[in-house]
């Protein structure tokens, strides 16, 4: 999918994404290697977002099964369209000998839906399969998908089994809400992704709010920070930050005071608890001075950082 590791590097960033040397070569490893990449950490850290930048970069498209609790193997692989099966039967009625040879015709690919998982096999040109939030399936889910990462194949009973025309780029994300069996970690190169670092913010939110200048994405930066520092139910994400930037954009303003609080809450308090926190009287002034410290110290201690 890439050339060289300099060349998804660029091709990363081109898509707004930015990752550490380390990390643009296991994903490098991974594409050439052709095994899969299991990132696991916090929600909202971007795990979701490399799977979706890899395929930009490579000019490719997104095979994406979410996973969630009673997600099915007929979700994930596919489905005979059982209303096809009785067009066809009604238009074939007389031109079969016996129930065997329309049984055997009803079986056949043509009437079969894919699923995600099949729809990747199935591609002329590698695609990226995106398995989101595996943790949220059962020991019984997560081993079904073992064939398809290791043989890159599905076995179907009804007509035999599917092989790869080409070997997608995997990406399985885990929030950790239960751990994955070892099967699927021997089989896959583990990462641990966490919140970017300040630093690392700072050059993502440049990237999205052009216009805006170094104080503002060191600002930006700081109370992402504070706020993932605080005793939160649900930090915000990296993606939230983003549209928090770009609201402000919108509102005319490039800093952030006591008197954006309730405009701006809806972008960064996504639950009733935090929502109450951020409403107390030194809640939210805190949650900004803290902000501007963090921001004053990448200043002093990194530079500019656009």
């Amino acid at each position: 999918m890439f050339d060289s590791i300099t060349d998804l590097a660029c091709k990363l960033a081109g898509t707004g994404y930015f990752i550490d040397p380390v990390m643009t070569q296991v994903v490098f490893l991974a594409a050439k290697l052709q095994k899969p990449l299991l990132l696991e950490g916090p929600a909202g850290s971007g795990k979701t977002q490399l799977a979706i930048s890899v395929a930009a970069a490579a000019g490719t498209h997104v095979e994406r099964l979410q996973c969630y609790r009673g997600v099915t193997e007929e979700k994930a692989i596919g489905r005979f369209d059982e209303s096809l099966q009785r067009l066809y039967m009604e238009f074939s009625k007389t031109q079969h000998e016996n129930w065997q040879t329309v049984q055997a015709n009803l079986k056949g690919r043509d009437f079969f839906r894919p699923g995600p998982l099949m729809r990747a096999l199935e591609c002329e040109r590698p695609c990226v399969l995106l398995i989101d939030e595996l943790d949220k399936v059962d020991d019984g889910f997560e081993a079904m998908l073992l064939e398809i990462l290791s043989a890159w194949q599905l076995s179907i009973p009804e007509f035999g089994t599917v092989s790869a025309k080409s070997i997608p780029f995997v990406v399985l994300t885990s929030n950790e809400e239960r751990r994955l069996g070892d099967p699927i970690r021997r089989r896959s190169l583990y990462v641990r992704v966490e919140h970017p670092t300040p630093e690392r913010e700072a050059e993502i939110i440049a990237s999205r709010t052009p216009k805006a200048d170094e104080e503002f994405h060191r600002e930006m930066a700081g109370i992402a920070l504070s706020f993932r520092n605080y005793s939160l139910e649900k930090p915000p994400s990296v993606s939230e930050m983003i549209d928090f930037a770009n609201a402000l954009q919108l509102l005319g303003t490039d800093h952030v005071t006591e008197e954006h609080r309730d405009v701006l809450l809806p972008f960064l308090a996504k639950t009733e608890k935090d929502r109450r926190h951020l409403l107390l009287r030194e809640g939210f002034k805190s949650l900004l001075d803290d902000g501007a410290r963090f921001a004053q110290s990448l200043t002093i201690s990194g530079g500019p950082v656009s």
